[in-house]
Order: C-alpha cells, then structure tokens, then sequence
C-alpha cells in the first residue's frame, strides 16, 4: 500500500484548500485511513479519519465543521476539504492506513500548508 499526500501549499486565514491522498494497492474495508497533521515544535494530531468500505467519519473538536473528508471510490482517492483555515491549522499534513486508527501500517510522505494570519 502507497499513499502520497498533495495539494498544500500557502493560503490566508479564512481560505479554502483541498487536499488529496492517492491511494494505491489494498486496503481492506475494515480498515481506517486517517488524516493526520504535524505543526512545528507540536505532536502529531489526527484531523479526521473514515473506515475505508463504510465511510464513517470523526473529526476531532479542532477542526470539526471546518475540515470534511471524502473519498472518490472509483479511483481510491480521498479528500481532506479544509475551510476556515486558521493560522494554527499550520502544519505538514499527511494521510496514513491500518487496521486501526491507532494502528497504522502506512503512511505517505506530507505535504505542507501554511495560513498566513
């Protein structure tokens, strides 16, 4: 299983970005894939995932009603739509798989966003 985060790039506080994780080889339908975020000096923090066959999702309270994530099922690609961006929602962003969220067996290189304040 691959993963490769793209999309990042500079934006200024209130903006929009999308960012997309293409996904190659298997993934099973029980297992989760995640979004995940590292901002400078902080720890990794999960900003959202969904069970890859029945799509459930969680966000946490930082960025829930602000970040969506969407999967295109045809082409294995999924989304993380990021609104309302703040300037601590600054960080490398990456999406990983596993079994569970709290087990994750792969992860893609990030891609970065900054939000200018």
């Amino acid at each position: 299983v691959q993963l490769q985060a793209s999309g990042g790039g500079l934006v200024q506080a209130g903006d929009s970005l999308r960012l997309s994780c293409a996904v190659s080889g298997r993934i099973l339908s029980s297992w989760s894939l995640g979004w995940f975020r590292q901002g400078p000096g902080k720890e990794r923090e999960l900003v959202g995932n969904m069970r890859w066959g029945a799509g459930n999702r969680y966000y946490p309270e930082a960025v829930k009603g602000r970040f969506t994530i969407s999967r295109d099922a045809g082409k294995k690609n999924v989304y993380l739509q990021m609104d309302s961006l703040k300037a601590e929602d600054t960080a490398v962003y990456f999406c990983a798989a596993g079994p569970s969220i709290g087990d994750i067996s792969y992860r893609g290189q990030g891609t970065l966003v900054t939000v200018s304040s």
